[in-house]
């Protein structure tokens, strides 16, 4: 038979000690208990291998020094969410930018926002990153939990105690859209899996830098079989450009592989630019020019307005990054 659990209340009655002693030396809160008690208390503990609950001992705490990373676990990533290189980059700055700060970071992927209040409340975060959620799920969370958080990319979040942490995407489509009209493309077409919010707001700037009456948009699926699919019954549509942007690198990347496998030449034929300067486009061919984004950056700032929101400072409601434009193999002028 499986040897039963040694409880808190098994401790205290062993030693004649009420639990709340015992609970409080568990919980380091010693200061009106003697030493000896501190030291029966500890000794007893370590002898009959009592393993607390970690989530009870950080609600015990002031503090648990863990700000918790939550990524929306969005169908498109298909369960493979935490292995998108953006993702990834903006893990590994955050994981950098936390330990600096003397805390410790905890990952969690969901849909669901009543599991992120779950989350935080059982770990008594210190604060929270989120990545890829709504607007409605931003502001239903501020008013359902109480402690502080930062997003990446809302669009248009304006909540007390929420620090919203945005790039231009306007601005870094209208750049490689500007770039491709310059180059002398008549013709462009925008890729996406959506048309709203921060990708909408790529097409935009893509459509106004190239020309509105030279710009197209081309929905493409979620779902990366369906999708190549969808490229087969479009090629001849491909073709018929000379500059595709993709809001994303991965869709960019994912583009020119089926482009070079159905005998379309990069850039040769069609230029090919992405979104987000992930460390992949140094390492395909033709080497993909990308809008860059500043994952360092975005990482520094959260961490010390996380801190300033801790501190119940006021802060503002939130900054836009630039993005820069970076020209590589993948994209060519026409003239």
């Amino acid at each position: 038979m499986e040897e039963r659990r040694v409880r808190i209340s098994d401790i205290a009655e062993e030693l004649g000690l009420s639990t709340a002693t015992v609970s409080n030396v568990l919980h380091g809160k010693t200061k009106k208990i003697s030493d000896e008690t501190v030291r029966r208390v500890q000794a007893l503990l370590e002898e009959r291998q009592y393993i607390p609950s970690m989530a009870g001992i950080l609600l015990a705490q002031n503090s648990s020094r863990i700000i918790g990373v939550v990524i929306n676990d969005h169908e498109k990533y298909e369960s493979r969410t935490l292995e998108d290189v953006y993702i990834a980059s903006s893990l590994n700055e955050l994981s950098t930018e936390i330990e600096k700060s003397g805390l410790f970071m905890m990952v969690k992927k969901t849909t669901d926002p009543e599991d992120i209040i779950r989350f935080a409340s059982m770990w008594n975060l210190d604060g929270m990153v989120l990545m890829g959620f709504c607007d409605q799920d931003y502001e239903y969370l501020r008013t359902h939990m109480r402690i502080p958080f930062v997003v990446y990319d809302g669009y248009d979040v304006d909540a007390k105690r929420i620090y919203n942490i945005t790039i231009d995407n306007y601005n870094g489509g209208f750049q490689v859209g500007e770039y491709f009209r310059k180059g002398g493309h008549t013709r462009g077409l925008c890729i996406s899996d959506n048309c709203i919010c921060l990708d909408k707001d790529r097409y935009e700037g893509f459509a106004e830098g190239i020309g509105r009456e030279n710009a197209d948009f081309l929905m493409i699926p979620m779902q990366k079989e369906k999708r190549l699919s969808f490229y087969k019954e479009k090629l001849d549509l491909l073709k018929s450009y000379t500059a595709v942007f993709a809001v994303s690198d991965f869709y960019a990347i994912e583009l020119i592989q089926f482009l070079q496998a159905n005998g379309v030449r990069v850039p040769e034929d069609i230029s090919v630019a992405g979104f987000d300067d992930i460390p992949m486009c140094c390492l395909i061919s033709p080497t993909l020019t990308s809008v860059q984004q500043d994952v360092s950056l975005r990482a520094r700032i959260a961490m010390e307005k996380l801190a300033a929101l801790r501190d119940k400072e006021e802060v503002e409601p939130g900054i836009m990054l630039p993005v820069t434009l970076v020209v590589r193999e993948s994209t060519r002028a026409r003239i």
